[in-house]
């Protein structure tokens, strides 16, 4: 009687272990996942919760068979060279460009560039240099004849846009002696060292907007419409 009971107790027990042993493995299964595998199914995020970047410009409706539309287009260009014209450090964004059989044509075009020192002053004359002085002006440095007799002009003034060209006019005028001869003769000699540069070699339909002085030249921005960049 006592080994059945033994016996009893042995079989339960046993039942027990199997019962307790398939209990942790349904556990394990439901909170583990397939080694290798990310877990449990991520899950989606809502658009607005996520940053996204604004809506492309819509391409026009009317766009021929031969023809392509660009939202935006950029050039950079380390030097841009035409006859009589060299531009530096030249950039250019484009927006809303179509190109077919006619070209292409940007309905927006702003573009900055450098014109280098040099480039004006050989309008002005050889020999004339023109170079960055103190305050954001320029200085133009020259050698003209008056009265039959050579100066040495020294030149300071300040750039602006004046009727779509680039214009340094004369602030001061030294000339090296005292001031009241640099006064006088700086009124016959004014026009020799004033700037008046029309910016060249870029598309047309460009207008100078705004020009400053930097340590290589004047930099200047233009921008335009419907602007034609080929043929």
């Amino acid at each position: 009687m006592e080994w059945a009971r033994a016996k009893d107790w042995l079989i339960g027990a046993v039942g027990m272990i199997l019962v307790l042993g398939i209990t942790i493995a349904i556990l394990w299964w439901v909170v583990s996942s397939p080694a290798g595998g990310s877990g449990a199914e991520p899950t989606p995020s809502s658009t607005a919760d996520m940053p996204g970047d604004l809506p492309p410009p819509a391409a026009p409706g009317d766009l021929s068979e031969d023809e392509t539309w660009l939202a935006d287009l950029e050039l950079d260009a380390g030097t841009v060279v035409t006859v009589g014209s060299t531009l530096r450090d030249v950039q250019a964004v484009g927006q809303d460009v179509v190109t077919g059989p006619d070209g292409l044509v940007a309905a927006r075009l702003s573009v900055d560039a450098t014109v280098p020192f040099e480039v004006v002053a050989d309008e002005l004359g050889e020999g004339t240099v023109v170079r960055a002085a103190e305050g954001g002006q320029a200085a133009v440095v020259r050698t003209v004849e008056v009265l039959g007799r050579e100066l040495r002009v020294v030149a300071t003034g300040t750039v602006k846009v004046e009727g779509g060209s680039l214009v340094v006019e004369p602030r001061s005028i030294d000339i090296g002696g005292p001031d009241f001869l640099s006064n006088a003769i700086g009124t016959v000699v004014r026009s020799l060292v004033t700037i008046e540069h029309e910016i060249e070699g870029l598309p047309e339909g460009l207008v100078l907007q705004d020009v400053t002085v930097h340590e290589d030249g004047f930099r200047a921005n233009l921008t335009g419409a419907d602007v034609r960049l080929g043929p």
